[in-house]
């Protein structure tokens, strides 16, 4: 029998391996609840964008395509696929007419919450299925993850 392999307790983790580690299961999650989105019907992009526009607010083009950190053209092709799907509109910025805003239709917003409704149902599964022990660490160290993928730290 092959020798069990151990890995060191999180508290003796150098940070690069705990870096790694953890770049390695976000990659996995978000490949895993990725196959949710299938049922939407778009793209990956698309859905991307869309998402910016219902979580955001009505955006210009230029900060969205900043946001998706694409190039201008790029944007306004997925927004055209995006209107041509009744997903979101162009309208007028409120302040200034010479500015056009992208925001979500019902259509849009809908098909964007349904599929955070089915990603969160798989989690939900997976969860459920860990022992309670193991929910309630997760749960103790949720808002450190939450600031080290909002927070990045400032370049020196």
């Amino acid at each position: 029998m092959a020798p069990a392999t151990t890995r060191p307790r999180p508290s003796r983790l150098r940070t690069v391996d705990l870096a790694d580690r953890l770049h390695s299961a976000a990659l996995h999650l978000l490949r895993r609840l990725r196959r949710e989105d299938d049922a939407s019907g778009l793209p990956a992009p698309q859905l991307s964008a869309l998402s910016v526009i219902v979580f955001g607010g009505p955006i210009t083009l230029g900060d969205l395509a900043r946001a998706e950190q694409v190039r201008p053209p790029t944007i306004s092709k997925l927004i055209i696929m995006l209107e041509a799907k009744a997903l979101v509109d162009r309208v007028a910025d409120a302040s200034d007419k010479r500015v056009v805003r992208v925001k979500a239709t019902a259509r849009g917003t809908k098909l964007l919450h349904d599929g955070r409704q089915r990603r969160v149902a798989a989690l939900v599964a997976s969860l459920s299925a860990l022992p309670a022990r193991d929910r309630a660490l997760l749960a103790r160290a949720l808002p450190v993850l939450e600031g080290v993928a909002r927070n990045p730290p400032e370049a020196s």
